[in-house]
């Protein structure tokens, strides 16, 4: 039988060892599609894990994906992963040019010219896409083009097709089970598990995604909705995240939160959901208290009422206040959103939104970020009409609005930060282990530039990796250093990379400004994209790690520390010592300890700058990511 093969990559984190919260549960339920249409009677359909789309390289998953020729390959596409994901789709037809390769996802819009100019694709759905997706498979099995069905494009002579009218969804969530109950997505403790019972959302924000993608209102009852979270418990579920767009909008509200803390009673599942403060009350903070919700996630968007009635969000700044102080009474944390950048905000709107948080006891909660125009959404749609300009690309964030230039948005997130006391974004962190060369897929690449016989790495390798470049003189090795980073780019070009440079001696700092350049020539993401507001590029980072008898003179090493990060090989005695002091007057400390005891470990999570203090032990590194700073999911909270 032909196959069917769905990926879905995962959301780049911002450190090779935290948490991606991959579950591939799009690409589940479209498989699910499949089999109540009883096309598993003509296809064999294969899910790639998490576990595998987690860690390999480009060049590694797409012989994996590719490997035996499968007929079809279904990629569900979202802002953080399409342009990996085409790259992929790519890279499939050149190892198997027979596969019919089929797009889907929020990133599928006419709208989006960003996605339908690529190649590598031959059918591209729009919309909720079960049953299209059905009928799509159905066709292509006969031996049809599915170019005239609902809500699709189909490639012709090389050309796409115009979409049709994106089809009317629907259909009741009762006619397409969850995947996790056929085992086509496992239930994975270490990981959260994403369940949907609402689809559609009576709100209509403008910068939402969901009023187009579903405007019709369709619930699982709470008697269904109960039976799956209990069935999911059962299997070792451990957090339970709730994708429904308003969870306390929906029908059954109480009801539903009632019959999860039944079946939550001995509170070893905990929940979240994301909730709107209009209509809350205290009865409703202390029953979704009660049931396990122990973090939620709450809009605050902007203090402008004037801006949030223009984008038609409504509410009121005061209900979010006073919710969040239910619910905070509750014990139950928070997310509280502030976007930059909405139209009709001024840089002094933002200032007023954080002095309101802070005001409110909210500034640990906040989220503050730039807004984006994302496809399909009513905003994009209206935003040369609105004055609106925006980048064409993944993260397709706002340039300017009539009222806030793109300079002052960008002052305004860094006013932001000072006011929060905090950054914002998550930290680019440095992959520094010590890494083994029977590792695979390989993360860790050790280049000794003082031999001219070593080997170098030309082999594909992991999601996230590590090069080392070692020497006496760095910056008389640049050229070599430059061609191994072009070829490595070659392999892997949306793989994470971190240059790791470790000099004999002072080498000239103008080695880094090269560097950069040369990745300035690789190819562009979403991943170098999405921090070029903070002048940092997540996917390809530089940093030096000194040896431990190495001594540099201050005003160098003032200078190195002005550029990249930089961190000292030392012991955890050390460390411990200097933790202070550490990534200030200091430079960080790469810890070579492979054991470290408790009250060491105490200590220094105590004292130190968790963003100072890297390890060159894989598993001291793993567990200081996900322990201390939070890149885990539930294994690790």
């Amino acid at each position: 039988m032909p196959t069917l093969r769905m990926v879905q990559l995962p959301v780049p984190p911002p450190a090779a060892m935290a948490a991606t919260g991959n579950v591939p549960l799009a690409a589940g339920c479209l498989a699910v599609a499949a089999q109540v249409h009883g096309l598993d009677r003509r296809l064999t359909i294969d899910l790639v894990a998490p576990d595998e789309t987690d860690v390999l390289g480009d060049t590694l998953l797409a012989d994996r994906v590719a490997r035996d020729e499968p007929a079809y390959v279904g990629l569900s596409l979202y802002l953080w992963n399409v342009e990996r994901s085409l790259h992929l789709a790519r890279e499939i037809k050149t190892r198997s040019p027979r596969t019919r390769v089929l797009i889907g996802g929020p990133e599928v819009s006419a709208d989006n010219p960003f996605v339908l100019a690529q190649e590598g694709f031959d059918v591209a759905v729009t919309g909720e896409a079960e049953a299209t997706f059905a009928e799509i498979l159905s066709r292509l099995l006969d031996g049809r083009e599915p170019s005239d069905v609902q809500g699709v494009s189909s490639r012709i002579d090389g050309r796409m097709t115009p979409f049709g009218a994106t089809p009317r969804a629907d259909f009741a969530l009762t006619e397409y089970p969850s995947p996790y109950l056929n085992g086509l997505v496992q239930v994975d403790p270490a990981r959260s598990t994403y369940v949907e019972t609402v689809r559609g959302c009576k709100s209509h924000c403008t910068f939402c995604f969901y009023p187009r993608s579903s405007n019709v209102l369709r619930t699982l009852d709470v008697a269904r909705s109960a039976e799956l979270i209990a069935t999911l418990k059962a299997r070792g579920a451990r957090e339970v995240v709730f994708l429904d767009p308003t969870f306390n909008h929906r029908p059954g509200f109480v009801e539903l939160v009632e019959a999860l803390a039944e079946v939550n009673a001995d509170r070893r599942l905990s929940f979240f959901a994301e909730v709107r403060a209009e209509g809350l009350t205290v009865e409703h903070a202390k029953l979704l208290a009660r049931a396990g919700f122990t973090k939620l996630e709450i809009g605050l968007q902007s203090v402008n009422l004037a801006t949030l009635k223009t984008v038609r969000r409504g509410g009121s700044p005061q209900r979010v206040a006073t919710a969040a102080k239910m619910l905070k009474g509750e014990g139950i944390d928070l997310l509280v959103d502030l976007i930059v950048g909405l139209p009709g905000d001024t840089a002094d709107d933002v200032a007023r939104g954080v002095d309101f948080l802070l005001e409110n006891d909210l500034g640990d909660s906040a989220q503050v970020f730039p807004l984006s125009l994302l496809p399909g959404t009513a905003m994009r749609a209206e935003a040369e009409r609105d004055g609106l300009t925006f980048d064409p690309s993944p993260p397709y964030r706002v340039r300017n609005t009539p009222t806030m230039t793109e300079s002052a948005w960008r002052e305004a997130l860094v006013s932001a930060e000072q006011l929060l006391g905090r950054r914002l974004d998550e930290y680019p962190r440095p992959h520094l282990i010590d890494g083994d060369e029977h590792t695979r897929p390989r993360d860790v690449f050790r280049i000794d530039l003082d031999d001219p016989d070593a080997s170098e790495p030309l082999e594909p390798g992991a999601r996230h990796v590590a090069i080392w470049f070692s020497g006496e003189d760095l910056f008389g090795s640049r050229d070599r250093i430059l061609s191994i980073l072009t070829r490595r780019l070659s392999i892997d070009p949306f793989a994470t990379i971190d240059v790791v440079l470790r000099p004999g001696r002072p080498f000239i700092l103008n080695l880094i400004d090269l560097i950069r350049l040369g990745f300035g020539r690789a190819t562009d993401s979403y991943l170098s994209r999405v921090l070029a507001h903070r002048g940092e590029d997540l996917q390809r980072r530089i940093s030096v790690v000194l040896p431990r008898e190495l001594e540099l003179p201050q005003d160098y090493l003032d200078a190195l520390r002005s550029e990249v990060p930089v961190f000292r090989d030392q012991p955890a005695f050390r460390a411990i010592e200097d933790a202070a002091m550490l990534g200030e007057s200091l430079p960080g400390a790469r810890i070579i300890d492979r054991e470290m005891d408790s009250r060491s470990w105490t200590i220094l999570r105590q004292r130190a700058d968790a963003e100072a203090v890297v390890f060159g032990s894989r598993r001291l590194e793993r567990a200081w990511q996900r322990g201390v700073l939070g890149y885990g999911e539930t294994a690790d909270r």
